[in-house]
This record gives C-alpha cells, sequence and structure tokens, in this order.
C-alpha cells in the first residue's frame, strides 16, 4: 500500500487521488479554525508560498474531533481560511483523524509515523500533557493523532518519513521540507 493509492474527497465532495500529487513533497496536515493552533494557517501558507514551485504540496484536512474546534461547512472553513489567512493550498472535505470513523488515509498516516511526544520547549507541552494523561495515562504508546495541527511529511516517492506535533516548531518543519526538496 502507498500513499498514491488513497483517494480523498475535495472541499465540494469530488473524488482527489493522492497519485495526482506522485513527485511532489507533500505535507499533510490536520487543521480546526478555532483553535489555539490557528494562527499555523499563517504559516502553512508561507510554506506554500516559498516552496509551491520547488514541488511543495500541502493537504489540508479539517477535523472537527478536537473539542470541536473546527465547526461549520466545508464551504464556511475554506472562506475563513483564505479571508484571514490567504490559504491558497488544497483543503479538502473535513475529515476524522481517529476511531472508526478515520479515513483510510490517515490510518495509513498514524500507521507510518506514530506519536513521538510533544515538544518539550513549546509553552503549551504541559497542559496538553496533562490534559491526556488524565483520560488515558497510556496515551503516548498510541499512535493516534492527539490534536489540532498534527503534520505528516511525505517525500517525492511517497514515504512518510516524519510526523510534526501540533507543538513543534514550524522552523524545523521548513529545514525538514527543504531537504527533501
Amino acid at each position: 500500500m502507498s500513499i498514491y493509492d488513497f483517494v480523498v474527497k475535495d472541499g465540494e465532495g469530488k473524488d482527489v487521488p493522492l497519485k495526482n500529487f506522485e513527485g511532489k513533497v507533500l505535507l499533510i496536515v490536520n487543521t480546526a479554525t478555532e483553535c489555539g493552533f490557528t494562527p499555523q494557517y499563517e504559516n502553512l501558507q508561507k510554506l506554500y508560498e516559498n516552496y509551491k514551485d520547488k514541488g511543495l504540496e500541502i493537504l489540508d484536512f479539517p477535523c472537527n474531533q478536537f473539542g470541536g474546534q473546527a465547526p461549520g461547512t466545508n464551504e464556511e472553513i475554506k472562506s475563513f481560511c483564505a479571508l484571514n489567512f490567504g490559504v491558497q493550498y488544497p483543503q479538502f472535505q473535513k475529515i476524522e483523524v481517529n476511531g472508526e470513523g478515520a479515513i483510510p488515509l490517515y490510518k495509513f498516516l498514524k500507521e507510518k509515523q506514530g506519536f513521538k511526544g510533544f515538544d518539550k520547549e513549546h509553552e503549551l507541552t504541559s497542559v496538553l500533557e496533562d490534559m491526556f494523561e488524565k483520560e488515558d495515562p497510556d496515551f503516548r504508546s498510541k499512535p493516534d493523532i492527539k490534536w489540532n495541527f498534527t503534520k505528516f511529511l511525505v517525500d517525492r516517492k511517497g514515504n512518510v518519513v516524519s510526523r510534526f506535533e501540533p507543538t513543534k516548531d514550524m522552523k524545523v518543519v521548513e529545514e525538514e521540507i527543504k531537504k527533501l526538496l
């Protein structure tokens, strides 16, 4: 099974084969419009502007599974992102990333790159860890997506090479992308 075997739905519900992105470096991210990490849309758009001509594609999958922080329709989400952050990269249909309703793409991504921990330097790490610890003391050993703005980096050959939690400094994400371009 390869990343290029998956088909996802765009914001209008039309099928988009990931094979369309073959040969590109992909940053796949689950997003939310009402999250503490929502300002990362700005960083993602800058990455897209700086590296799209070199082969980067950002694939944005809104997800409402974390605190209901992605309310609204696909159209409302797209409008919010365009108006507030100038988002131009592909945005797909709102999805689930965990549980029985998780789309096959995200099951595959989690299988390839499990959770490796939050960035210890980030100011919200202790808050997130405390919250997850209360819900599930064993959360660190599970590959589930923990929060919005988790990112997966895919190389030009379709290999899922990295996973970045939302607490990872975007400069680190950028450096990893540049290595693959």
